[in-house]
């Protein structure tokens, strides 16, 4: 969520003139997360989330706006889209496709604890269940199509090293069949920013823009990577116990997604190797960024294949 779109006051003003929400008082652009624009926007009335796509195209978005709606009317926390007086959410500024959302509670953490972990992981679980009956699909972004393309872009600016483990991993990965995992809707990218918490208190999961229809225990491992690892890449054995858990309690694996759990830690852990990777090459000038470190990913990935 960094800001490449620099937007003025007037101009949101004038963007926020079909929506009931009160007078415009304050504009703060957002420094996190790498892909769109955010600004925090505060009215008379609320605090929101204005959101300015750099790469999806207008016909891509309704998808994340359904599902949010979807997700809210389930009770999973989560932004909620705000309408324009003619329930429209989707519009333009700067001739890019812009949407408002609600402003959650919290702020989010570096350091998660046990319970912060467990609460992530069973309403990782609720959400995936809660989408169970949501009825549009959306291609994964970031799916196989995308990681021989980028890896591609990315592999002569690699030591021998590093392409002998992406040419390798790029065809374990080729090989896997997960046609019969569940599937269904998955947040994409359930990182530490993009969970909001007050204390121990879970405020909401944000940031839904890579949520596609796909292989629900590839959401999990997403999340696991994440929340579970210390600065080496190596899981913290109880963290990891309490979120497969906590999420277990919700909605048990089964056995193919226990048999194939070492296999999606890796496509996780490949899936941001390259997306850094890709970002520290060839990098998006804005007015606000925030790059992050591909090594980390590398070693993350190191350590899962140990696990296969």
């Amino acid at each position: 969520m960094s800001v490449f779109t620099t937007l003025s006051l007037d101009e949101v003003r004038q963007w926020l003139a079909p929506f009931n929400v009160g007078e415009l008082h304050t504009l703060r652009g957002i420094a996190a997360g790498i892909t769109n624009t955010n600004y925090f926007v505060e009215t008379s009335q609320s605090r929101f989330v204005l959101t300015v796509f750099e790469k999806n195209d207008f016909d891509e978005l309704p998808y994340f706006v359904h599902l949010m709606t979807h997700l809210s009317r389930h009770d999973i926390p989560c932004p909620k889209p705000i309408t324009d007086q003619n329930n429209i959410a989707l519009h333009r500024i700067h001739g890019k496709p812009a949407l408002m959302v609600s402003c959650l509670k919290g702020s989010d953490v570096s350091q998660p604890n046990v319970k912060q972990i467990e609460a992530v992981a069973r309403t990782l679980a609720r959400m995936h269940v809660a989408g169970l009956d949501f009825h549009e699909q959306s291609h994964n972004q970031r799916g196989q199509g995308w990681r021989v393309m980028t890896a591609q872009q990315v592999m002569p600016k690699l030591a021998p090293v590093q392409q002998h483990l992406l040419q390798e991993e790029l065809e374990f990965q080729h090989g896997l069949d997960l046609s019969r995992l569940p599937h269904g809707v998955i947040h994409g990218d359930l990182f530490r920013d993009n969970v909001l918490f007050d204390g121990d208190v879970l405020g909401g999961f944000i940031d839904f823009y890579y949520a596609c229809h796909d292989v629900l225990a590839y959401d999990v491992a997403i999340a696991a990577n994440e929340w579970c690892v210390d600065a080496t890449g190596n899981f913290v054995d109880d963290k990891l116990a309490a979120f497969m858990n906590a999420y277990q309690s919700e909605r048990p694996f089964t056995v193919a997604e226990k048999t194939h759990w070492p296999a999606l830690l890796r496509r996780a852990a490949l899936r941001f190797w390259l997306s850094r990777l890709y970002d520290f090459y060839y990098p998006v000038t804005g007015e606000l960024t925030h790059a992050k470190d591909p090594a980390h990913f590398e070693r993350v990935l190191l350590n899962r294949k140990v696990l296969t």
